[in-house]
């Protein structure tokens, strides 16, 4: 350290010291300041201000270096070889370029590192050649351990300075990327200087065709002069057109007319500013979607002008009470948009979010009434789910989206594994449309027996789904989707007219059961649906039973009635499926015609564990005694639990203990043969005797 320390101070000109340190100074501050521009900027316009960062950079190297030589005080000095003068600053400028290319390519893995690497290296690299361009009278000897710690130094320092843009934890890293730049230069020229020697072979000179010291000052100052410039200048041009779009944002206006917040395009201007600005100083910004919670229940009740008060509301309170440098807009409806103003820490956005989430909720006075509200909220953050005003705002939206489907009045975060599934349930849904289509969709047939005698009794039609990539669907999966597309109906009548043809075609008559949907109950042609496919398979009414829910028949009850009516009249059963899980009310098992009752397997897996649901199960079927009612029971797997039903007076049961749901193959061998016993695997693995019965009750 002394030595180096020596050296600065009696080997070198302080004056020119003093210049090489401000030119250093400047390139270091444009270059750290660019070179963020670049990790923030995407496309063409990445590499222009990549190329002018490299050009600032590798000047700002290269003339240090030949000014600091300038500084270094040694009568042995001849002069410097123009070609290698040159070749140091092509490998000074391009070498910088290099390694803040490969710095820039990642936001957060050890590119950003390597990079600073190669950045340190160009430093080193550009000072050998530097020191080569140099013609002394004699030769230059180097000492090892001063030039080997210069090199790990200059790479050292290039590293960290890359890392304090790239990683940030405070506001003030750039200023210690732009000390990094500075000591990863001065620490290899300073430190390689302290270890050279000029041992003299003559002292008159006798190479030709080399610059003085003079011209090559001139020529570095001259050279800096114009980068710095131009830097300035492009800088400065582009920081004039952002403020001209600001100024030209607050002239147009564009502001919503109902609530005289901005509208969508003022809010896409002010993101793409604000990130634009932000883009220079490693900042995160927040901007929340808020969906009004029962604004359409609020709206039918205190009409239009009820709902446009509300509204302007919202805004008042909104926009009246954001601290400075924060947003609102509204995009239509009762959606808003809160833009936050840049910060470094995350604990402001936990802050924000519930600030806003207040200043919605505050109530309203309307015709003396109090008018109570919330939000629905979701909120993205800048660059953390998004490098864009466009993909934030969306963000965003699908995260407000989940908070709805949540239940609203909260702030929800985006989550890329939730927008992922949500994104999968979509293709889902398109690939559900073409199911049918591609005959993707086959039936299962899972047995239901008689309590006593372990008679079969009939069957129950599953519907299963082998999609082509994703193998064996889950109804539980898919039939939401398709209940939300509409495909139900389609589905349903496929389903119908696939069981019943097959149905026909058994030797032993047994019963088929098959659920229809609300959407379907509700259709009033469904009747005339049934009478055709009844028809046209050839299958005994009486050996079709159709299962409908409580709540499939309750939002419109008088529309059901009729049509479960129409649906007796033709000969097929009326079965009340997932008994106890609905309204279950008695007025419903009073006004419907139903010929069976299914209680819910949710009761049925708890018996002999759950007291309520024994009870409950006790109830039902005592209930259905009473009014004469036959009962089967869902998911029985046990004995205990088929000894516990049977005790009670159930009629039937359905469950893995006389085996699992099985394909369209194996039902036709079970029904082919004559009625005699036959044997089939249960779900244990134990083989039970089943029976089937020969005549349909």
């Amino acid at each position: 350290m002394l030595t180096v320390l020596s050296c600065i101070a009696f080997e070198h000109d302080p004056i020119f010291v003093v210049l090489a340190v401000l030119i250093l100074t400047v390139g270091a501050a444009l270059s750290i300041h660019l070179y963020t521009r670049v990790r923030r900027t995407q496309g063409a316009l990445k590499y222009m201000w990549l190329l002018l960062c490299g050009l600032i950079a590798g000047g700002a190297i290269w003339s240090t270096h030949f000014v600091s030589m300038i500084a270094y005080e040694s009568p042995f000095i001849l002069g410097y070889d123009p070609g290698m003068t040159a070749v140091s600053l092509l490998v000074a400028v391009s070498g910088t370029t290099a390694g803040l290319l490969i710095s820039s390519l990642s936001q957060r893995s050890a590119l950003i590192e390597l990079g600073g690497l190669v950045f340190g290296a160009t430093i080193a690299v550009m000072h050998l050649i530097g020191i080569e361009a140099m013609k002394v009278s004699g030769f230059l000897t180097f000492s090892t351990p001063f030039l080997v710690t210069s090199v790990i130094l200059s790479c050292v320092f290039g590293m960290i300075a890359t890392n304090r843009v790239a990683r940030p934890t405070t506001r003030f890293c750039k200023y210690g990327a732009v000390l990094s730049f500075m000591l990863a230069v001065a620490s290899m020229h300073f430190v390689a200087m302290a270890g050279v020697e000029v041992v003299p072979l003559r002292l008159d000179g006798g190479v030709k065709d080399l610059v003085s010291n003079q011209l090559v000052g001139i020529a570095v100052v001259f050279t800096m002069a114009i980068l710095m410039l131009s830097a300035l200048i492009t800088y400065s041009i582009d920081s004039a057109n952002a403020q001209d779009a600001d100024n030209k944002l607050h002239y147009m206006a564009h502001h919503d007319p109902m609530t005289g917040l901005p509208n969508r395009r003022a809010l896409d201007r002010h993101l793409e500013g604000l990130l634009s600005r932000t883009g220079n100083d490693n900042a995160r910004v927040v901007v929340m979607n808020c969906n009004l919670t029962r604004f359409m229940e609020i709206n039918e009740v205190l009409g239009y002008s009820g709902g446009d008060a509300l509204l302007r509301h919202v805004a008042r309170c909104l926009s009246g009470n954001l601290d400075p440098g924060e947003f609102v807009a509204r995009l239509g409806g009762d959606e808003f948009v809160i833009v936050g103003k840049p910060v470094y820490n995350r604990g402001y956005i936990l802050e924000f979010c519930k600030r806003v989430q207040a200043l919605v909720s505050r109530p309203m006075t309307w015709q003396d009434e109090e008018i109570c509200i919330g939000g629905s909220a979701g909120y993205a953050i800048y660059p953390d789910h998004a490098s864009s005003g466009g993909q934030l705002l969306e963000a965003a939206e699908r995260a407000m989206r989940r908070a709805k489907r949540d239940g609203g009045n909260t702030a929800v975060c985006y989550d890329a594994d939730q927008d992922q599934q949500t994104r999968d349930r979509s293709a889902l849904a398109m690939d559900l449309r073409n199911a049918l289509k591609n005959g993707e969709f086959e039936l299962h047939y899972q047995l239901q027996n008689n309590v006593v005698t372990r008679d079969v009794t009939g069957t129950e039609v599953l519907l299963r789904w082998n999609h082509p990539r994703r193998g064996k669907v889950p109804p539980s999966e898919f039939i939401p989707i398709a209940e939300e597309n509409g495909l139900i109906p389609d589905i349903g009548a496929w389903v119908l007219r696939t069981a019943c043809l097959e149905a026909a075609s058994w030797q032993t008559p047994l019963k088929i059961a098959v659920n229809i949907a609300q959407m379907q109950l509700s259709d009033g042609k469904f009747p005339k649906f049934v009478e055709r496919t009844l028809k046209r398979s050839g299958l005994d009414p009486a050996r079709l039973e159709l299962e409908i829910t409580e709540t499939g028949i309750i939002a419109d009850t008088s529309q059901a009635l009729q049509i479960i009516h129409q649906l007796k009249r033709l000969g097929v059963g009326i079965v009340m499926d997932d008994y106890g899980t609905g309204y279950s009310s008695l007025a419903t098992l009073q006004a419907f015609p139903f010929d069976k009752i299914k209680i819910d397997r949710d009761f049925v897996k708890d018996l002999g564990l759950n007291k309520q649901s024994e009870a409950i199960v006790k109830a039902t079927i005592i209930l259905a005694e009473s009014l004469d009612i036959p009962v089967l029971a869902e998911g029985v797997e046990t004995e205990e639990q088929l000894c516990f039903l049977a005790a009670q007076g159930c009629d039937e049961v359905q469950g893995f203990l006389f085996g699992r749901p099985m394909p369209v193959d194996k039902i036709r061998q079970l029904v082919a043969g004559p009625e005699a016993n036959r044997s089939v695997d249960a779900t244990a693995g134990k083989t039970d005797k089943i029976r089937f019965v020969s005549q349909v009750a």
